[in-house]
This record gives structure tokens, sequence and C-alpha cells, in this order.
């Protein structure tokens, strides 16, 4: 009786465990998958801007990032790919493992089998079964021998179904075990493919870092013009919320200061620019890009330049190099403050939220205008291509007077 317990607990324990395989392989793959898309997705927009900037057949430091962006997208994708092999080889393993299992229940199945008839024809001492229940002495030995043969019909027609059942589950396995091995030889190819595709990005991410490096004083002087635009554009800010300060001011006082100041606001606040306001940094981290694809080429900050040593790049922005012609997206409620032309950045809006401004720059086309009421996502303008065949858009947040970083107010991507 323990021996048939620990049996049961036994098998019980087993196909647990191999139903929890069976889920967590299901949910890794499922994420595997999708991990697979968004890589793809993203190596697909990268290719398009990269295409782009190629087409000029001018060596540029937006080319390199495109092609740096590539090989990132690019390893994470063999790595991904590498994760599925993984991936099937466990599959595999658990497969071979569920075709022994089977192959060992058959054979038992095949073996009981063989006994039920060698006993049976034993007891029977070598008579048919018709014979055997008609041999009967007595009326209750007929009934009982009738039962029995009932009983031995059954179980025998339950074991020939059970084989059957199983010799179907068996071929199904090795079926599936050929079709992994398959997918996983096919998996190996489209790796081995990436792997080449990265070691021909890489000697073009190389010859283009040689191409800058004799280009050296000509970046030099691009770098300090953009250094000059920046402050040149920073002054512009400035100057628009100073005076959207004083503007403020002046009408809470004309209203007897019914404006309220947000916690830690420099300007003074209506009710309804307050919620704006508060609603806005409600949404940190999950704000919609300015753009719907492209990557940041340059972040917030003093930036290394990627191929000069020593030279760092102030940024109270973020680039996003992204693909021509592109929509520009306001990423939150608000009121457009100020439409311009700046040097270096072209057309320029700057959008108030409350007390937070959103700043988009390098537009070809603006669709709105100073005084207009803008809704997120809704579109603002184009971005503008340069000679270099770039199409980048340089975006700010601001609180106050105060530059912060984009990057942690908008969504993942």
């Amino acid at each position: 009786m323990k021996k048939l317990f620990l049996f049961l607990f036994l098998v019980f324990l087993g196909f647990s465990i191999q139903g929890q395989n069976i889920v967590q392989t299901k949910k890794s793959r499922a994420e595997l998958e999708r991990e697979k898309a968004e890589i793809q997705k993203k190596l697909l927009e990268f290719d398009k801007i990269l295409k782009r900037t190629t087409e000029t057949k001018k060596v540029s430091v937006g080319q390199l990032n495109a092609v740096n962006r590539q090989l990132q997208a690019r390893v994470t994708y063999i790595n991904t790919l590498s994760r599925e092999v993984q991936l099937i080889d466990r599959e595999i393993t658990n497969t071979e493992l569920k075709i022994k299992a089977l192959e060992n229940e058959l054979q038992s199945l095949k073996d009981e089998y063989s006994k039920m008839i060698y006993t049976s024809a034993k007891l029977n001492q070598g008579m048919t079964m018709t014979a055997f229940v008609f041999s009967s002495n007595t009326f209750k030995q007929f009934y009982m021998r009738l039962k029995y043969l009932k009983q031995y019909s059954d179980a025998r027609k339950k074991q020939a179904e059970q084989i059957e059942k199983v010799t179907d589950e068996l071929v199904v396995a090795r079926e599936n075990l050929a079709s992994k091995k398959e997918e996983k030889q096919q998996v190996l190819q489209k790796e081995q493919q990436q792997k080449r595709e990265l070691d021909k990005a890489k000697q073009e991410q190389q010859g283009i870092v040689n191409t800058l490096n004799k280009q050296e004083q000509d970046l030099r002087r691009q770098i300090e013009a953009a250094r000059k635009q920046q402050e040149n554009l920073n002054r512009l800010i400035r100057s628009i919320i100073e005076e959207e300060i004083r503007r403020a001011e002046a009408e809470a006082k004309k209203a007897n200061s019914t404006a309220t100041r947000a916690s830690g606001s420099s300007i003074p606040l209506t009710p309804e620019a307050a919620a704006l306001s508060t609603s806005f940094a409600g949404n940190r981290g999950k704000l919609p890009w300015p753009v719907e694809s492209g990557f940041v080429s340059k972040r917030f900050g003093n930036q290394p330049h990627p191929t000069l040593k020593g030279v760092v790049e102030p940024n109270d922005g973020i680039d996003i190099q992204t693909t021509p012609n592109a929509n520009v997206r306001a990423v939150f409620d608000g009121e457009v403050t100020k439409v311009a032309t700046v040097p270096g950045y072209g057309g320029t809006i700057l959008i108030k939220h409350g007390e937070y401004y959103t700043l988009y720059s390098k537009l070809k086309v603006i669709s709105v205008k100073t005084g207009d009421k803008v809704k997120a996502k809704q579109v603002i303008g184009q971005v503008y291509t340069n000679k270099d065949g770039v199409s980048e858009v340089h975006f700010e947040t601001w609180k106050g007077l105060s530059p912060m970083d984009p990057s942690i107010w908008l969504a993942g991507r």
C-alpha cells in the first residue's frame, strides 16, 4: 500500500512539475516573441533613418549616430536570438524526455496486455472464453464467469485504447521534436546572418569615425557654432518665460492676488493653470514622444563628442533623430506661447503647461500660432532635414526658468 501511495505521489509530482515547465515555457516564449517584434521594428526604423543619411554621400555625426543605434539594436537582437536558441533547446530536452516517458509507458502497456492474455489463457486452461463460461456447473458459477468475461473484455478494450492513445501521443511528440530541431536551425541561421550584418556595420562605423577624425577642424567649428546657437536659444526661452512671469504677476496684482503660486513655483497661476501644471507633473515618465519614431541622438546635459576626445557638447534638451517629414506632436495639453525662427534651430515652438514649458525646434513646417490651445499628440509641425540628410527634432522641458531632462518625462521606448 505504501509503495502504491509513493508511486502515485511521484506521478502526480511529475505531472505538476511538467505542467509548471510548460506554463513557464509558454510565458518565456511570449515575452521573447514580443521583444523580437519590438527590436525588429526598431531595426527597420534605424535602417530607414540611416538610409536617408547615406543618400547624401556625405559623412556626418548624424550618420554615425544612426549607425551606432543600429549596432546597439542588432546586438540586442542577436542576444534575443541566442536566448531563443536556449529556449528551444529546453523545449527539445523536454520533448525528448516526454518521448522517453511515452515509450516506457507504451512498453509497459504492451507488457501488461500480454500478461493479461497469458494469465487469462492459463486460468481458462486453454479453453475459449465461450467454452469457459458454458462449462459452469451451476447457474451462480455461470453468472460469475459471465461477469468476469465482461470485465475482462472491458479491461482489454481499455488497455487497447490506452495503447492506441499513447501511440498517437508518441507520433505527435516525435513530429514536434523534428519541428523544434528545424526551428532551432532556422534561428541559428538568423543569428549567423545578424552577426554578419553586425560585422559589416562595425566596419561602416569605423570608416565613418576615420573620416570624421580627418574633419576635426570643421567639427570643432560646428561645435562652437552650435554652442552659441544653444546660448541664443536659452536667452530666447528665458526672456519669454520671464515676460510670462511679469505678465502673470501684473494680472494677479490687478485681480487682487486671486492667482496662486504652486508649491515651489515662481509663476503665479490661475486655478486652471495650477490644475494643468499638477496634471503635467503627474504624468512624469508617461508623456508621448514628440515624434512617433526615432531615437535620442544627443542626451541632456554635457555630452562627450562621439569622435573628438575631450570635447564636451552642452545640451539643455534632447535631440531625436527621426525620418524625413516626420510629424512633430505636442506632448501634453497646453497653450502655444511663442512661435519663432531661431538661427541653427529653425522653426521653434514653445508651449506652456501651467508652470511647465515644452520646446520643439528644428522644424521646417509649423502648424500652430501663438495663443493656440493644443492637445496631447496634436501635430504642431514637421521636422526639418539638414544638408547632411539628418532629420532631427530638438526637444526641451522647463519648469519655470530651469531646464529639465526631457528623458525623465517621456514614456519608455
